[in-house]
């Protein structure tokens, strides 16, 4: 087949650029699993693991929303490849400061904040790249493929990275990271696939930016499912503080904390292979509200919990109720937006939801400090289930959704 087919769609492009995302994924929960050990290992502190999800949402914050712009006005395969290169960049650095033997915290969130403005420009470039790969109707169906890939990738990568830092040997996992970002840039650039040729447009950036917020603003399904997630992401997030939990209460060590890591990814992996082979095809709404109040049951279980196995249960359930809700969410999105504002509507989306775990981290460390890890979860999942009734009254009509097709007769 040659390289520029009159074709608009290609079946290898899609396996292409699931199989880049889950090397550039696995790197990323391999990175995770050895940044939060190391520097819990140092300060000893939930603040010092809050920090560590702070250093990475300042820039994302800051760089989101521009880069969404960026990924409009020009190729989001180059957009993501360099994006992944600066990611492996700083995945050497880790190498560096780990052979060097640098106990200064200072250091690692340094190298954080640079990763921070990586993802910042990886999150909305590739977000929005899927939907030039496949058709309209089969976009669902291609994001739970994605989605099966993504979290067979979080399933291997904590586990992989806890095992590999167990041995004793950290600079071998950021090696690793630093070959998969790598990869993953390489085969991003090399995607063919339909293209987005921009209009002109004499907007400024700051004007088209506030485009893409405005779009998502005038549409009360598009933000309702993305600012739930916000919510439910915020409050209910319990990533941040596992080291705590495999340390002090469940007495499980590093590769303990690889399978605590891994275990929502098990729950998401299995959704997505399920919602792969029969989508969702009605009571769309209610299932995403239904999904999110049991990832705040979940969540408030596992704060109890002083059983290890146990803790991987509701940790599993937890990653099966997300998987649910992130699927709705991103073809509710996808469907809603037009190509030429693709690029922005994905950094908004990843604005509220890809910055927010990091955010979540922070405020999960702060409610720790402040309270007590295990206070600190429950208060978290009681706080997700509450804005699950508060947003079925702020948006009724995101509730009443029925089917995709619903959505994309409004688009």
């Amino acid at each position: 087949m040659s390289d520029s087919p009159p074709i608009a769609y290609r079946a290898r492009d899609v396996h292409h650029f699931v199989g880049s995302r889950f090397l550039s994924t696995c790197a990323m929960q391999v990175q995770s699993v050895a940044i939060g050990w190391q520097v819990y290992d140092m300060e000893k502190t939930a603040l010092s693991l809050g920090l560590v999800g702070l250093c990475q949402f300042l820039p994302m914050f800051l760089l989101t929303l521009p880069a969404g712009d960026i990924s409009d006005r020009y190729d989001q395969r180059r957009v993501y490849a360099w994006a992944a290169r600066l990611q492996s960049f700083c995945s050497l650095l880790f190498v560096a400061l780990t052979l060097f033997q640098v106990r200064e915290v200072w250091a690692f969130y340094g190298v954080l904040v640079l990763f921070g403005a990586a993802r910042g420009f990886a999150a909305p470039s590739g977000s929005s790249l899927l939907p030039f790969l496949v058709p309209p109707e089969k976009l669902p169906q291609a994001l739970a493929y994605n989605s099966s890939v993504f979290t067979t990738a979080v399933i291997a990568g904590p586990a992989l990275g806890g095992f590999l830092y167990a041995t004793g040997e950290p600079a071998l996992v950021y090696g690793l990271c630093f070959l998969g970002f790598q990869a993953a840039a390489s085969i991003v650039a090399r995607l063919k696939g339909r293209r987005f040729t921009p209009e002109r447009s004499l907007a400024s950036r700051g004007e088209r930016v506030a485009e893409g917020i405005r779009f998502v603003k005038e549409r009360p399904i598009v933000l309702g499912a993305i600012s739930l997630d916000l919510f439910a992401v915020l409050l209910g997030g319990v990533t941040a503080l596992l080291p705590i939990f495999a340390a002090d209460i469940l007495h499980v060590g590093p590769v303990g904390l690889g399978f605590l890591r891994s275990a929502p990814a098990v729950g998401a992996c299995l959704t997505a292979l399920y919602l792969a082979r029969w989508p969702l095809k009605r009571k769309i709404g209610p299932i995403l509200f239904a999904s999110v109040a049991g990832f705040g049951l979940a969540t408030i279980i596992f704060g109890f919990s002083t059983s290890f196995p146990l803790s991987l249960f509701c940790l599993f359930v937890l990653g099966a109720t997300d998987m649910v809700s992130v699927n709705v969410r991103g073809s509710l999105v996808q469907l809603a937006t037009p190509d030429s504002m693709r690029g922005r509507v994905s950094a908004v989306s990843m604005l509220f939801i890809g910055a927010s775990n990091e955010l979540g981290e922070f405020e999960s460390g702060v409610t720790a400090a402040l309270f007590g890890t295990v206070p600190a979860v429950v208060i978290g999942g009681v706080g997700t289930l509450l804005v699950v009734g508060a947003w079925m009254k702020l948006f009724p009509a995101l509730a009443r959704v029925n089917s995709f097709e619903d959505v994309r007769r409004l688009a």
